[in-house]
């Protein structure tokens, strides 16, 4: 389970944050959040590396909130050192395949991703 400086680290998203504050879109690890997220115009599809990296930002920053605000949801770390959420339910999400995806194809929504997490 990762916490503490661990889970900080997690949650910097410098990429994602910086993408965002320039489309005018504050990232306060809420909720809506992920669904001004989901509202921005993919600019960044156009550049492959970009999109990976912003798409992983956007896979931590999605586990940051479903962290931080979903009771019982704490950070893991696989053996192979990909980070996931696990919710209370046990279930695991891989946050950075969905932020991926999302990045990608903008879908499925972050905001999807984390209302289901929520209802687990």
């Amino acid at each position: 389970m990762a916490a503490g400086p661990v889970a900080e680290l997690l949650a910097e998203c410098e990429l994602l944050r910086a993408h965002a504050a320039g489309e005018g879109v504050e990232l306060d690890d809420s909720p809506a959040s992920l669904e001004a997220l989901d509202q921005l115009a993919p600019r960044w599809r156009d550049d492959e590396e970009t999109a990976l990296r912003l798409g992983n930002d956007a896979g931590l920053y999605l586990g940051t909130v479903v962290v931080r605000t979903v009771p019982g949801a704490v950070w893991e770390i696989w053996p192979n050192g990909l980070p996931v959420v696990r919710l209370a339910s046990g279930r695991e999400i891989d946050v950075v395949t969905a932020g991926r995806a999302w990045a990608a194809d903008g879908a499925p929504e972050l905001c999807h991703v984390y209302a289901e997490a929520a209802e687990s």
